[in-house]
């Protein structure tokens, strides 16, 4: 038999009367311990929904990986590379990419009555994986492109539909500047192309919704005095965001020069870096509430061994070590914590599934991006984050415990 277990136990277990001092503070601290895990959890699961949202949102609209033309400046209008590839063959057989599909921009402004409108369109082949805007639209259909002629519909955004007072199946005249094949500098003309709204999307990222609009690419591709071959890149959706970075390191091992590929945190360095500053932030709020709860444990058991020195004393007087009655009161403490943390995990994780399931907690989308705050429960990282909290006030509980060691048999016993 485990003897410091025991005593423990029916330390636990006590009367009222040799608890009466301790109990109010112990039920505080296991309190605090709750509330405090609870907090930890809602904490990450709502900084890792919020980036995990915010990211499926910059994907959607533009894929893990982009290849484009090695010249190609920052101003949305790609230099063209060709269609044809040798190094498809080797990114369909690839087992971390899940797609692969063309497109290219134009930047072009949309004039109505009483507003003109910049736009960036983008234009997509028969091979778009329309999943991301279907799923985000509010009105109509999205467009199929085949091989019966040009596809003359657009999918706009919510935000872009209302600043132009345009609703489904309203035309949309949308004007570019064009360089001329033959010419070297300085020959533009002004051409103007005619759509017809087939669907109306909305994501709630106003930094995109704002300004994308989807069309058939050979709409682009005959503006632009292309032939059928030329495209402004491809994209290469993943499996796994985790490993983008290794399979870039691929891609542009493959693709040769004159080409170039880049990840979608390399084409968004601010988005991502403004995410990773959450991650700092969610460090900071655990460590605090970590701390709060160990220093709440070491009153709780400070107070628990001040209540028990006559015990300690002949628990001494009977042979009992230093050491052997530290842990008595470490298995205490270990009961009190883990009786806390399984208040708070229910309390952490049932709040976490409501929020996920009812969306209760709302939120401005013009501010944030999103109508509700997003939540993404994963139990490895809440199983890791119990037994983080759980390692660091033991171990924060460990030095206190060296109290017994000052106490000595005869002046304990004599303790009442």
């Amino acid at each position: 038999m485990n003897t410091e277990r025991f005593i423990a136990k029916r330390i636990i277990q006590g009367n009222g009367n040799s608890n009466r001092f301790s109990r109010p503070i112990v039920r505080i601290s296991v309190l605090g311990i709750a509330l405090g895990l609870a907090i930890m959890i809602l904490t990450l699961c709502i900084v890792v929904g919020f980036q995990n949202e915010i990211k499926k949102k910059i994907i959607g609209f533009g894929s893990h990986i982009s290849i484009t033309n090695y010249d190609s400046n920052v101003s949305n209008e790609p230099q063209p590379i060709n269609k044809q590839q040798s190094f498809l063959e080797a990114l369909a057989v690839n087992p971390e990419i899940k797609h692969v599909q063309i497109y290219t921009t134009k930047v072009g402004i949309i004039k109505t009555k009483t507003v003109n409108e910049e736009v960036l369109l983008k234009g997509v082949g028969a091979d778009y994986d329309w999943k991301f805007i279907k799923d985000n639209l509010q009105k109509g259909k999205t467009f199929v492109v085949n091989d019966t002629g040009l596809v003359r519909d657009i999918v706009i955004s919510k935000s872009l539909s209302d600043k132009l007072e345009l609703k489904l199946n309203d035309k949309m005249v949308i004007y570019f500047l064009i360089k001329k094949p033959d010419s070297i500098s300085g020959g533009y003309e002004q051409r103007a192309k005619v759509f017809y709204i087939s669907g109306i999307y909305e994501t709630g990222y106003s930094e995109i919704d704002d300004k994308l609009a989807l069309v058939d690419i050979r709409q682009i591709q005959k503006l632009n005095y292309w032939n059928e071959n030329q495209i402004g890149g491809f994209e290469i959706a993943l499996k796994d965001i985790k490993k983008m970075d290794h399979v870039n390191d691929e891609v542009n091992a493959l693709i040769g020069q004159g080409l170039s590929s880049q990840t979608i945190r390399q084409s968004n360095p601010a988005v991502f870096s403004w995410l990773d500053l959450f991650d700092v932030n969610a460090v900071i709020v655990i460590t605090f509430i970590i701390l709060v709860a160990g220093i709440n444990m070491i009153t709780a058991l400070l107070i628990l061994i001040l209540e028990r020195t006559n015990m300690i004393g002949i628990l001494k007087a009977l042979g009992a070590n230093n050491f052997s009655i530290q842990k008595i009161f470490l298995y205490n403490a270990g009961y009190l914590i883990t009786k806390g943390m399984m208040w708070g995990n229910l309390l952490g994780i049932g709040l976490a599934l409501l929020q996920k399931y009812f969306r209760f907690l709302k939120l401005d989308k013009s501010q944030y991006y999103m109508d509700a705050i997003p939540i993404d429960i994963n139990i490895y990282t809440i199983a890791l984050l119990n037994i983080g909290t759980l390692t660091c006030c033991l171990l924060m509980l460990i030095v206190p415990s060296f109290i017994v060691s000052k106490i000595t048999p005869v002046k304990a016993i004599r303790f009442t």
